[in-house]
């Protein structure tokens, strides 16, 4: 379930209201991600963290004629299991970027944006970037900028535990093991429609190869639920 308290917050806030979100950095993170880079005047991307597993982190869900398919990245922990978020390496020996854009594009070139979008995450994909947070980070704002998503966003200098202020805290509340801090995401047509019901919260890709530029509409009505 929700936070009660973020959620009485965000039916409180209002536009004059600054807002600083702490998130979790995220491979291509789901709708609910860009929601909060949607809704606050700045993002602060943890990266001091100790490394979790099994999270956003360099894991995306994308939606594909069977159903969901998790695209995770392989990476390196060069500190073992004390190694810190920012340290993260990417590891190549699994071919991963090929194997991850066959899928995107096996589940996505019939979508109606594929072709204006799909070059520019590609490229990112096949950079060869050797740190996970500095992969992530370019992916995420490329993604913003597709959107017309604006609002500052800026990796954090040092691990705080509980952040003061009006930073509101989500590092460890966007997760695939929890439910989505978003109460309802109204449908809109997935490219696999036809064949299985709708699939909300899925990576941002769904939601912009499918609604191209309307992506920020979507997130704004996301806002009101």
């Amino acid at each position: 379930m929700i936070n009660h308290g973020l959620f009485l917050f965000l039916q409180n806030m209002t536009t004059e209201r600054h807002t600083t979100f702490l998130l979790s950095t995220t491979f291509l993170g789901p709708i609910e991600y860009f929601y909060y880079l949607n809704l606050a005047d700045k993002v602060i991307v943890e990266q001091h963290e100790t490394w979790l597993k099994q999270t956003y982190r360099n894991r995306t869900i994308i939606v594909t004629d069977k159903g969901t398919l998790p695209l995770t990245i392989p990476v390196t922990k060069i500190n073992g299991n004390h190694t810190k978020t920012k340290d993260m390496v990417v590891s190549f020996r699994e071919n991963w970027p090929v194997k991850h854009w066959r899928s995107i594009e096996t589940a996505y070139q019939n979508s109606p944006y594929f072709l204006y979008y799909s070059d520019q995450i590609k490229e990112l994909l096949f950079s060869n970037t050797q740190n996970l947070v500095e992969l992530n980070t370019a992916l995420t704002k490329a993604v913003c900028e597709m959107i017309g998503i604006k609002t500052d966003i800026r990796l954090n200098s040092k691990f705080v535990k509980s952040p003061a202020g009006n930073v509101i805290d989500l590092r460890f509340k966007l997760s695939p093991k929890q439910p989505p801090t978003i109460i309802t995401f109204p449908e809109y047509t997935e490219v696999f429609f036809d064949k299985q019901p709708f699939i909300p919260n899925a990576s941002i890709l769904d939601l912009l190869f499918c609604l191209g530029p309307e992506s920020k509409d979507y997130l704004k009505r996301l806002k009101q639920q």
